[in-house]
């Protein structure tokens, strides 16, 4: 049986809502000041539920209204098929970035992390 073929008030309801967790994670993302990066497990961290795979997850399908280019891997690698639109955004915003080698691939920088990490300064103000 179909969707369609059900009365109407037996459809399941669909709201354009986020999901909860979706949600606190891009007010994290928000609160990353420009020039700053925190990776996808600080986020977890921060927020002290879920892990990692679970914030990259949430910016895949939800990221592209925030600034989803302070949320990174921990190695400091540019997100995939994204390198060249974060990297003008490091750029603009001044985040530390280390040179890449001639050897490293495409030559593109990597995120500085020891500089360019944020620890979620003011968390008690701002963390719910």
């Amino acid at each position: 049986m179909s969707e369609q073929s059900l009365p109407d008030d037996a459809r399941p309801e669909y709201t354009d809502a986020l999901p909860e967790y979706a949600e606190r994670v891009l007010e994290v993302a928000e609160l990353i000041p420009p020039g700053r990066v925190m990776t996808y497990g600080d986020v977890a961290e921060w927020l002290e539920e879920g892990g990692p795979r679970q914030v990259g997850r949430v910016m895949a399908l939800y990221g592209g209204a925030v600034p989803w280019w302070r949320v990174v891997r921990a190695d400091g690698m540019l997100l995939p098929g994204h390198e060249l639109r974060a990297l003008d955004r490091y750029r603009a915003e001044g985040t530390p970035l280390k040179q890449a080698s001639r050897a490293a691939q495409g030559h593109l920088p990597r995120l500085d992390m020891k500089r360019a990490r944020w620890d979620g300064g003011g968390r008690a103000e701002g963390h719910t």
